[in-house]
């Protein structure tokens, strides 16, 4: 599969009301004016998503929030996943957007190799991502690159390592304690 702002996936499982679907208004008004913003363009069961770039994160988000068609002014959720041991790249991190004023909704994705883990952070553009983001840190180990306080929220500071990562224990290391 190539990679580029022409490659518009389509899921099997979701039919197209006609031969070519029109993409969403944001995907054309990215193309036209950031297009290295864009790796890719995924369009299935009514939802698009768009993989950008760790590089520029930062960047479409801001661009996102005040985007004068259906500003995205609503950071929903940021979660991180882990695709597999045997995937590269192997984790993602996803960001759902939502504009409250034309209720339109998008997710942005970013991928990284597990040998670099690291990605802006988007605490600087919506308030919320400081939580979303010490979240995905601690569940993924996802490092958020100039995040203000990014330390564990859900688990023991003696925790060792990520528990919602595919490779960790399900019974996790032992010894552990509640302390």
């Amino acid at each position: 599969m190539s990679s580029g702002p022409e490659n518009i996936e389509q899921s099997s499982e979701q039919t197209p009301s006609s031969e070519s679907t029109p993409s969403h208004p944001l995907v054309a008004a990215l193309q036209r004016e950031h297009p290295e913003w864009i790796a890719e363009v995924i369009q299935a069961f009514g939802e698009t998503t768009i993989v950008v770039p760790r590089e520029h994160i930062v960047a479409a988000c801001s661009f996102l929030k005040t985007w004068p068609e259906g500003p995205f002014n609503f950071l929903a959720d940021i979660c991180g996943a882990d695709r597999g041991v045997e995937e590269e790249p192997r984790f993602e991190v996803n960001y759902h957007l939502f504009s409250t004023t034309k209720f339109h909704r998008v997710r942005l994705k970013v991928l990284l190799n597990e040998e670099d883990t690291h990605v802006p952070s988007v605490s600087g553009v919506w308030r919320t991502a400081n939580w979303h983001e010490r979240e995905t840190f601690d569940l993924f180990g996802v490092i958020f690159d100039g995040h203000p306080d990014l330390r564990r929220i859900l688990l023991p500071d003696d925790w060792q390592g990520h528990a919602l990562r595919k490779d960790f224990p399900l019974r996790g290391y032992e010894p552990y304690s509640l302390k």
